[in-house]
């Protein structure tokens, strides 16, 4: 297991350069970078989405350098290179959005190239493989670009969408470390790393920043890249479903969003103030609360995914079950918050 010591250095490069860079980045940038108040992103005054370009720098960076200055395991390479393409493709479609603020680009726009930066991950062989194919190719689509932009929906309360994304890559390191030459380990460490860098950031009073949607959807793109990487378990063929669970407070969030918008008539492509985290805050709750509860709903749901690694099949059916329960009856409890309102 030699390339476990290339791990933690791989994750603080990351962290360092992130935290480091990203008050140079914001300053330089202070002119197209900004967010203004909106609607459903209520913030005081206008806030820096700098963010997002010192998580990538954070992110690449530290890829880059364990590969050229270190014993770079070779068997990664490949798939890295469908992170790399396909993660740059993301952040610049991101970083266009985030310079055209309030108006930003067309929906339409945003998927059809994500759905380009998915097929560069499939054409680099990180794609789902355990349906029949072109079936594993039409899902893989669907799931990158579906998560993508679940992030950037669910990027709406300071320090959310970032601690989300710092709880599932360490999830999905943990499942994956056993197999040292894949690329998940490499890729979930930086960006564990990256979002660690930028999350003081996001809390503080004097260099408040975003992540924007270069940032947020940045982070649901790679995620979702590196929940593809790994079998989850040799013995346990459930087990692959394991990501929903890792991944259940930002897709829980766009699924809710999505059916509450279509039930009013609108658009699911259309922001409105529908998102759980929002209807939370109607009940009395601050942000830092609404998001330490989003964050101990994501621990648990890891944990569950954790647990289905190493156990069998009646074990995963019944965690499957009590999720979705729970997640269905989370959904009635929320969707009459609006009506009480």
């Amino acid at each position: 297991m030699q390339s476990l010591k290339l791990y933690f250095p791989d994750f603080i490069c990351a962290a360092l350069i992130t935290a480091f860079s990203l008050p140079v980045i914001r300053k330089l940038s202070a002119k197209i970078l900004k967010d203004e108040p909106t609607e459903v992103k209520n913030h005081k005054g206008v806030v820096s989405t700098a963010g997002g370009t010192a998580l990538a720098l954070g992110f690449f960076a530290s890829l880059a350098g364990v590969r050229f200055l270190t014993d770079f395991p070779s068997g990664t390479l490949r798939n890295l290179r469908g992170l790399f393409i396909g993660g740059a493709i993301i952040y610049f479609l991101g970083l266009a959005d985030d310079i055209k603020k309030p108006r930003g680009l067309s929906p339409v726009l945003r998927l059809i190239i994500q759905a380009c930066a998915a097929a560069a991950l499939i054409h680099y062989g990180v794609y789902i493989q355990f349906t029949p194919q072109p079936l594993g190719v039409i899902l893989t689509v669907l799931w990158v670009v579906g998560l993508t932009n679940a992030f950037n929906l669910i990027d709406i309360m300071d320090g959310l969408a970032a601690t989300q994304a710092i709880l599932a890559a360490l999830a999905f390191a943990v499942i994956s470390l056993p197999s040292e030459y894949v690329y998940v380990n490499f890729a979930a460490c930086a960006l564990l790393g990256a979002a660690a860098g930028f999350l003081p950031y996001n809390h503080s009073k004097k260099l408040k920043t975003f992540l924007g949607d270069s940032g947020s959807t940045l982070l649901g793109f790679l995620l979702a890249a590196v929940s593809l990487g790994t079998s989850y378990s040799s013995h346990n063929p459930l087990a692959v479903y394991a990501p929903l669970l890792i991944l259940a407070v930002p897709v829980f969030n766009t699924a809710f969003v999505s059916v509450i918008r279509i039930s009013k008539g609108i658009s699911p492509l259309k922001a409105t103030p529908d998102h759980f985290p929002l209807r939370l805050k109607t009940l009395g709750l601050s942000a830092a609360v609404v998001v330490l509860l989003s964050s101990a709903a994501a621990i648990i749901f890891d944990a569950a995914a954790l647990y289905i690694t190493v156990s069998g099949a009646r074990s995963s059916f019944l965690i499957y079950g009590l999720s979705a329960l729970f997640l269905g009856a989370a959904a009635f409890f929320l969707a009459r918050i609006d009506h009480a309102r």
